[in-house]
């Protein structure tokens, strides 16, 4: 058995590290082919990271709740396929300088076809494991095509089935017209003022709590709105007596229906949904010196 490392992959530009939030493997666990090894949080998407060999958890390096960087090893496997290609390195020293010659001659022409193949990348939307990537240089998949597949694993992710069978019945699929689109360049953030923080002091019996993943985002994201633009709080009186009638009169048959309780809370998400319709600069971002106003609404 040889030791593979594990590699954090790409998950998209602007994204150079996730937080490990639970390891699915233990270590001593059996690991297949694109099997899910790990899973990983980041400030644009949760995702799980599958094994490109089959081999068994040797180490983990990479703890739950830490930090893991993009390209690096988070774990290291035991495997079977290393030291298959380390024998099949030692039998070509032992061979003649002629055969030496030929197979540095064909491992050039092996780079030069490498270099000349598309590049399959993940992005936002699409993230697609090791192993996937290798069938479509292997089977010649462009980008394109790859990002028209859709996929059947976890949240629409390509699996290595997915691949293959599109692979199979390529040439019965009807040709499709890639329209590409031009994104305009965002708009760089001005970089806000350093703020020095008043030094807090930490009495006996205190209790010092470190934050999690969630709630550092979060904290992050509310100095980042204070700091961009002011904010402004308004109240407004809404007489709610005919809704309050209304959830009274039909809340019982509502519950026997569905098995749950009827709240208020979806009428006021459809009340602040018809709101921003109707106001819709509501709906916007500062960004610099410029007002993005979104096109869709996002109750979140």
């Amino acid at each position: 058995m040889s030791d593979y490392k594990l590699i954090l992959p790409s998950m998209g530009e602007g994204v150079m590290e996730a937080t490990v939030t639970n390891w699915i493997k233990n270590i001593g666990d059996s690991i297949s082919e694109d099997e899910s090894v790990v899973e990983i949080a980041t400030d644009k998407v949760d995702s799980d990271v599958p094994s490109p060999v089959a081999g068994v958890l040797k180490e983990i390096l990479v703890p739950v709740d830490k930090i893991a960087k993009v390209g690096e090893p988070i774990a290291i496997l035991s495997v079977d396929r290393v030291v298959e290609q380390a024998d099949s390195v030692e039998e070509v020293d032992t061979n003649s300088d002629q055969e030496i010659a030929d197979a540095a001659k064909s491992i050039e022409a092996e780079v030069a076809t490498i270099k000349t193949e598309t590049l399959i990348t993940s992005s936002d939307d699409k993230f697609y494991s090791p192993l996937v990537k290798s069938i479509a240089k292997e089977e010649g998949v462009s980008q394109a095509e790859l990002d028209q597949i859709l996929g059947s694993g976890k949240d629409g992710r390509v699996t290595k089935d997915d691949i293959l069978d599109f692979v199979k019945n390529r040439g019965n699929q009807p040709a499709k017209t890639v329209v590409t689109t031009s994104v305009a360049a965002p708009v760089a953030q001005p970089q806000a003022p350093q703020v020095q923080s008043a030094p807090i002091s930490v009495g006996e019996g205190d209790e010092i709590i470190e934050m999690d993943r969630m709630r550092k985002i979060i904290a992050q994201n509310m100095l980042q709105a204070k700091q961009i633009a002011p904010h402004v709080t308004s109240f407004v009186e809404v007489d709610m007596t005919n809704i309050v009638l209304w959830r009274d009169k039909n809340k019982n048959e509502f519950q026997k229906k569905h098995g749950e309780k009827i709240t208020f809370m979806p009428i006021f998400i459809e009340a602040v949904a018809k709101a921003i319709q109707d106001f819709p600069m509501i709906n916007a971002s500062v960004v610099g010196d410029k007002i993005i106003k979104k096109k869709n609404i996002n109750i979140g």
